[in-house]
């Protein structure tokens, strides 16, 4: 599911056939994806999928529910846990912080779940990435699985998408790539600057490519060419600006 080859590449978030198929892997009634700026208050991108519908907001005047959602956003435990205690990685419900009693009275589920019918809620919070979506103080990536009144979300369910949410994030910096091409480097070339980026030496990359030293040079001499560049610095920047 999360390495298939998707030709439905949005302007903003992931291909909505990933989205379909996650939640044909974890049952919810609506799964979004969207982009959180918590410094300025604004949702950059939204898109959802609830049934057969897809809602996507592309700036935050596009979405009637942004200054609602805002307007509560600090006093919802669960909806600002990422930024109050910098943990990007845990994948958290509205159950870890509220009884069912709490929950039904604050401000955010009065005013946005109700009147939208949903209950329950699952969260995964992802950094914003490379591209042009760059990131910086309060910018993340949020996926949101929701439920309506019924059975909340289980271990299970926030196991699998705790283990699926690396090859998530990947899928995402996979579609921003593609929606912003880059330099074309061949796919050995792209290994190589991804090793290059992790900091490994000539040595190192040729041992783990199985290849000799002198070949990872004439690999980055073709590289620096393409990049019209010089030096290791430069192409790193370059490669993934």
């Amino acid at each position: 599911m999360v390495s298939e080859d998707r030709d439905d590449i949005p302007a903003h978030g992931m291909p909505p056939s990933l989205l379909a198929d996650l939640a044909g892997q974890i049952r919810c009634d609506v799964i979004s994806f969207e982009g959180f700026d918590s410094g300025r208050e604004v949702t950059w991108f939204l898109q959802a999928i609830r049934g057969q519908e897809q809602i996507t907001y592309g700036c935050p005047d596009d979405n009637p529910f942004e200054r609602v959602h805002w307007q509560h956003y600090w006093h919802c435990q669960p909806c600002s846990y990422p930024d109050r205690t910098g943990d990007l990685r845990t994948v958290v419900t509205i159950a870890d912080f509220y009884t069912g009693r709490q929950w039904h009275s604050t401000g955010m589920y009065t005013d946005l779940y109700q009147p939208k019918g949903l209950e329950h809620e699952l969260m995964l919070t992802l950094p914003s990435g490379p591209g042009r979506s760059a990131p910086g103080p309060g910018r993340t990536l949020r996926m949101f699985l929701f439920r309506g009144p019924g059975s909340d979300f289980c271990e299970a369910d926030r196991a699998l998408l705790t283990l699926l949410r690396p090859h998530l994030h990947q899928a995402y910096l996979d579609a921003e790539r593609r929606r912003h091409p880059g330099p074309e480097l061949t796919p050995r070339q792209w290994q190589l600057m991804d090793m290059l980026a992790a900091g490994h030496t000539n040595a190192r990359i040729a041992r783990r490519l199985g290849v000799s030293e002198g070949t990872v040079r004439k690999h980055l001499e073709n590289i620096y060419r393409r990049l019209q560049v010089s030096s290791r610095a430069a192409a790193i920047t370059r490669a993934f600006s």
